[in-house]
């Protein structure tokens, strides 16, 4: 016996053979109507009942992904590439995945995370399309850049962050992450690994940083010694502020004074 949900009734089997005469992949409100010949009322409980039984995907208000194919069982995965890149065309922007899971994909975490945490430059807020969880972070377009693309089974790459991007958000971002002092290993350990390392990051940081992250991760490259030519570029995009931030935020300002970076070194 078939599960429920997973046998087409004829209207739901109408509605598979124009997407797939068409090579639909993407249908909108409004366009199935007038091919099937019926109300906007049986088009909407028609496409709510596709979704809620999982044969196709609610992307947005109004906008449905299609499977080229009918899904083995019922149930339509169109996977993550898919779904950002669709995504973000419909509202006509960029995204970078970031955060945990950059962190879990470069290797610095082996916690996997229950959602995607996605840098863009048109929506914020969570967001739950198929199976797939997101917490979309709006940023401008001037702190979207420095990826890495990766092909997919999809044929549509899924977009990261680049390592050295990575690593300045974790410092520059490190209050949504949760990633410090934690973090602060993980750019050590590259530069043992890479000592040629520490110049992309300090070119991402001088792009997609600022005074905090300066200060943070000048003074980090500081202690590794050897870089000081790497560095100064860091250096000179300080502010005059005299004012000191804490080494390790979220932990008691107690500690040596390094006015150099701003810094109170409190770990």
């Amino acid at each position: 016996m078939k599960r429920k949900g997973t046998e087409l009734g004829n209207l739901s089997a109408r509605f598979f053979a124009y997407t797939q005469l068409k090579n639909k992949t993407v249908i909108r409100t409004g366009e199935i109507a007038p091919v099937l010949n019926i109300t906007e009322a049986q088009e909407y409980d028609l496409l709510r009942r596709l979704t809620d039984s999982g044969w196709i995907v609610r992307l947005k208000r109004g906008v449905y992904l299609i499977p080229a194919r009918l899904p083995a069982g019922g149930k339509y995965s169109p996977g993550t590439s898919t779904i950002l890149d669709r995504l973000m065309k419909e509202y006509e922007g960029e995204y970078q995945i970031t955060g945990p899971n950059a962190f879990n994909f470069y290797g610095f975490d082996d916690q996997v995370p229950n959602r995607y945490y996605v840098y863009n430059n048109r929506i914020s807020g969570k967001r739950t399309i198929g199976n797939q969880m997101f917490q979309f972070i709006k940023t401008s377009d001037q702190r979207l850049g420095y990826i890495t693309e990766i092909a997919t089974p999809q044929g549509v790459n899924l977009i990261y962050s680049s390592k050295a991007r990575t690593l300045v958000d974790v410092v520059y971002d490190w209050s949504r992450f949760n990633s410090l002092p934690r973090g602060y290993k993980w750019i050590e350990s590259e530069i043992e690994t890479e000592l040629e390392f520490a110049s992309e990051l300090v070119d991402a940081t001088i792009k997609y940083g600022n005074q905090a992250a300066f200060r943070r991760i000048g003074y980090l490259l500081d202690l590794q010694g050897q870089l000081a030519n790497i560095v100064a570029p860091l250096l000179n995009k300080l502010s005059k502020s005299k004012s000191l931030i804490p080494w390790i935020p979220n932990k008691a300002s107690r500690g040596s004074l390094n006015r150099k970076w701003g810094l109170i070194v409190n770990g």
